[in-house]
């Protein structure tokens, strides 16, 4: 398929001030067997504010080490420069980034993260938690966000430590986006331009 070669391996601009990066299994048959693959997509936000996908990879599963060499392919393709990576929180993932990106803010996926946290939450305090967790990632200042994360603390730290621990642990990259206004912290505090590509692909496979 040329054409599909041709697209893959276009060239691209050379900044994109905002990318998502976002994995999603799939399951394919495959010598008589159903086996899982992991297609990775990039959306990039251009410098004209036009979305764009600037590639999409398949591998048997999602790895940080694939993702560095979809970086490093974007790098060849021209790419020197991304402002704002949006990311989830597979292990390795920030240092494939940073490796091919180095001077890149990352920006993890706090519906992500919300949706890891409330796992550990039976469900009669779901409401309570997902409230005071809307306080800390909705607050209007990085200020306001960590007075409000150590106000949760101090209710349900004890009886959710684990919850604490996971975002203490990437704060740094959870609150990248309180330094920019709300029309950016918007945009980029959740994956969900690329997820939407993602439940389309789904639609049509």
């Amino acid at each position: 398929m040329p054409a599909v070669a041709e697209w893959q391996s276009r060239p691209l601009e050379a900044i994109y001030p905002i990318v998502f990066l976002d994995g999603i299994v799939f399951k394919v048959r495959k010598d008589s067997r159903v086996i899982n693959k992991c297609v990775y997509s990039v959306l990039g936000i251009n410098m004209d504010g036009r979305k764009e996908i600037l590639g999409i990879w398949i591998s048997e599963n999602e790895s940080a080490s694939f993702w560095t060499t979809v970086c490093n392919e974007l790098k060849n393709r021209g790419l020197q420069d991304i402002l704002i990576a949006c990311r989830d929180n597979l292990s390795g993932f920030s240092t494939a980034i940073e490796t091919v990106f180095p001077r890149t803010e990352q920006q993890l996926c706090v519906i992500h993260q919300i949706r890891n946290s409330t796992k550990y939450v039976p469900y009669k305090d779901i409401k309570a938690v997902m409230a005071d967790l809307k306080k800390v990632y909705g607050a209007p200042t990085l200020d306001d966000a960590e007075y409000r994360l150590e106000e949760f603390r101090e209710k349900w730290g004890k009886k959710y430590p684990q919850i604490l621990k996971s975002w203490d642990t990437n704060w740094a990259e959870l609150s990248t986006y309180f330094k920019y206004p709300q029309e950016v912290r918007t945009l980029i505090y959740t994956t969900n331009a690329v997820e939407g590509f993602h439940r389309m692909l789904r639609k049509y496979t």
